[in-house]
């Protein structure tokens, strides 16, 4: 075998374990996400009225605890007159299962135009704060919906006991005792952006530290091509 062309197999040797490698890391991110389809069932001032959804939740690392945005894909319920800008005010909770247990508040600003009577009300994404109190897998899962518009209240009840939208692997809060229920906090965010806890950022780190193993393996290839030269030597 000549030496060129032991160079070039012994490259291509350590970059396809170092890609082996990261294939593998990727494959375990820390969190779980799922867009869930949700029944609800609506009580509204007019009567009983229900809606399929499908639901997202995703998070984002803040301080201790974690930012949960929870986003409609479709509308749900619908008004007989039409609701003008900023006139329905939106809000939900999310159910904490798994390692911790209680619910989240969640919140989002009115509606940002008007929508026309008889026709889904699409929500907006809302947000609230998740500080976990006991460490392990938690699972997050759409709760109770409620919209306030001209002076009604409507609530939307899953009836289809969905799966949890939204697994993570959490650490108790600094200070807490391992036990007890999830603290709990709704309202929108305009802050920052923070970084992403879900399964996308999992995978980019992931991806870094594959790449970390990719230039480890050439390294590992430039020093046995130079130890090849000077024993030719």
């Amino acid at each position: 075998m000549s030496y060129r062309t032991y160079q070039k197999r012994t490259a291509a040797l350590a970059f396809a374990a170092a890609l082996a490698g990261s294939a593998v890391l990727m494959a375990a991110p820390g969190a779980q996400a799922a867009v869930v389809d949700v029944n609800y069932q609506c009580k509204t001032p007019i009567g009983d009225k229900s809606a399929v959804s499908p639901i997202d939740i995703k998070s984002v690392k803040s301080g201790s605890g974690y930012k949960l945005t929870m986003s409609w894909q479709k509308g749900v319920s619908s008004s007989p007159v039409e609701l003008g800008k900023g006139a329905m005010s939106p809000s939900a909770v999310i159910k904490v299962g798994g390692a911790d247990s209680g619910t989240v508040a969640v919140s989002g600003p009115a509606n940002a135009a008007a929508i026309p009577a008889n026709t889904p009300i699409k929500i907006s994404d809302l947000s609230g704060t998740y500080t976990p109190k006991k460490t392990g897998k938690v699972t997050f899962t759409a709760g109770v919906l409620t919209i306030k518009a001209l002076g009604t209240t409507t609530t939307c009840t899953p009836s289809n006991n969905p799966k949890p939208s939204l697994t993570l692997d959490v650490t108790a809060a600094s200070g807490g005792s391992g036990s007890g229920s999830g603290q709990t906090q709704g309202g929108s965010d305009s802050g920052g952006q923070l970084p992403q806890t879900g399964p996308e950022d999992s995978a980019i780190a992931l991806g870094t530290l594959g790449g970390t193993v990719l230039l480890a393996g050439a390294a590992g290839v430039l020093w046995l091509t130079r130890r090849r030269q000077a024993v030719r030597r």
